[in-house]
């Protein structure tokens, strides 16, 4: 993470200050929460010096990590900073069906001598894995984030093992996380161990802080991809961006506060010197990038951002969600796409697993589809389905009775696009043909003539 003393001065700084009352929100009801589509995952870090709780969209974000409580080289915890905020965090998240952690260490001012002591004999290791459990116990936590700045190669990276593959099984056997923030490139990779990849539900890689400009997309895939390329699979890599800039450690909410174009890029002139951080723009492509190749987003952190059209965590959420809305309810006639063709349940058949394909229009009740409030499509009493609850490419679609899940909802676009949120991909006639017969299925969304569908008038 950012050293904690940038960390502090730009949570302090008058430019951060002058955007938090623009930024206030209320904490959304639990029939708000929203399980993102794969099991995505949107981590989000709170600082315990920077930020209001009341602020977070819990609504976008799936895990939040509070930052920081601090080791002692004898396995004890010193006292977390602002215990009141951690335990208003963990019942807001909670209500809002986010889960919290506790993130362990951080930069602390390069010193990890504590880590150092209390990893390198087994009588330390324990007590440090007894004393965080009584800690999650205490607040009612989901987990522990573990953020030891760093292990170096050989003998430290050793006992770091030791030491995930202790927690990570206390943790696991109650039900908890293990989550641990890495560096992006360098000597320091080789201090996680894949060893270490299995105890972990996964790893939030810190790729900021480094490239040209700051955080750059090709210099933040290819750290990801480092990670993968040593083991670690892609559901367990979260891609981390930074809410602030380099070199001068702007809030992202302060840069917008100068210049609302400044959401939409990654560098801006600040008193002579430039700024670079991740605009709404690339923080999008980032986000579908790791839809395709990796498990989630991370962001340090949450009380940088802004709300609304600008917000960096909304720009992650509208991305996987598709950022679309159910097609308007109560219309009922043919769905038309490629050269024409119509929706069609096969040979008008009500029996499961009916394919759905294209058909020249005939105006029979096989292609008469209802748009359902519920963002279900719906046709001789049955609804429109992804097969198996499929995510992958190729996936059929078929008839199928109307249960209520991810499988069944369709968010129209405004490219025209029927996408299912479930997975991520959108209706498409398979080869891009309208002949009789067309199977359709799930793909990536590109918009392509076969995506593009007309619902009924």
């Amino acid at each position: 993470m950012p050293r904690p003393h940038l960390r502090r001065r730009l949570a302090a700084g008058a430019l951060a200050l002058a955007t938090t009352a623009a930024t206030l929100t209320l904490a959304p009801t639990a029939a708000e929460a929203v399980v993102l589509p794969g099991n995505f995952k949107s981590v989000g870090y709170m600082p315990s010096w920077s930020g209001n709780v009341n602020t977070v969209q819990y609504g976008k974000l799936t895990h939040i990590n509070y930052a920081f409580v601090l080791p002692n080289g004898d396995g004890s915890l010193r006292p977390v900073e602002n215990p009141g905020k951690l335990s208003s965090l963990v019942s807001l998240g909670h209500a809002g069906n986010v889960k919290v952690s506790i993130a362990v260490g951080g930069w602390n001012d390069g010193d990890d001598s504590a880590f150092e002591a209390l990893a390198a004999n087994s009588g330390t290791r324990t007590a440090f894995v007894n004393n965080l459990i009584a800690f999650v116990n205490q607040y009612n936590l989901d987990g522990v984030d573990m953020d030891w700045e760093y292990p170096d190669p050989g003998a430290s990276a050793n006992n770091y093992t030791l030491l995930m593959q202790q927690l990570g099984s206390a943790l696991h056997s109650r039900g908890k996380l293990l989550t641990a923030a890495v560096v992006s490139e360098g000597y320091y990779v080789d201090g996680v161990p894949t060893a270490v990849f299995g105890s972990v539900d996964w790893l939030n890689i810190m790729a900021y802080d480094g490239g040209s400009p700051h955080a750059g997309y090709d210099w933040s895939i290819a750290s990801v991809n480092r990670w993968k390329s040593r083991g670690l699979p892609a559901a367990k890599a979260v891609l981390g961006v930074p809410f602030y800039s380099r070199p001068g450690y702007y809030t992202y909410s302060a840069l917008v506060g100068m210049d609302p174009a400044n959401a939409n890029r990654d560098c801006t002139t600040v008193g002579g010197a430039q700024q670079c951080y991740n605009g709404v723009p690339t923080v999008k492509r980032k986000t579908q990038w790791a839809m395709a190749n990796a498990g989630g987003m991370m962001n340090w952190e949450l009380s940088q951002d802004t709300i609304g059209s600008t917000s960096l965590v909304s720009a992650i959420y509208d991305t996987v969600t598709g950022g679309g809305t159910p097609p308007p309810s109560g219309r009922t006639g043919p769905i038309t796409g490629i050269g024409g063709a119509c929706v069609d349940v096969a040979a008008a058949s009500t029996a499961n697993g009916t394919a759905i394909q294209l058909y020249g229009c005939n105006g029979t009740a096989a292609q008469s589809w209802t748009v359902a409030g519920d963002g279900t499509l719906r046709a001789l009493g049955k609804c429109l389905d992804v097969t198996s609850a499929g995510t992958a490419n190729g996936t059929r679609i078929q008839l199928w009775d109307c249960n209520g899940t991810g499988a069944q909802t369709w968010q129209a676009q405004s490219s025209g696009t029927l996408r299912n949120p479930a997975s991520g991909r959108c209706l498409d006639a398979t080869g891009n043909s309208s002949a009789n017969g067309t199977r359709l299925q799930i793909w990536d969304c590109f918009g392509g003539a076969n995506q593009v569908w007309r619902l009924p008038a």
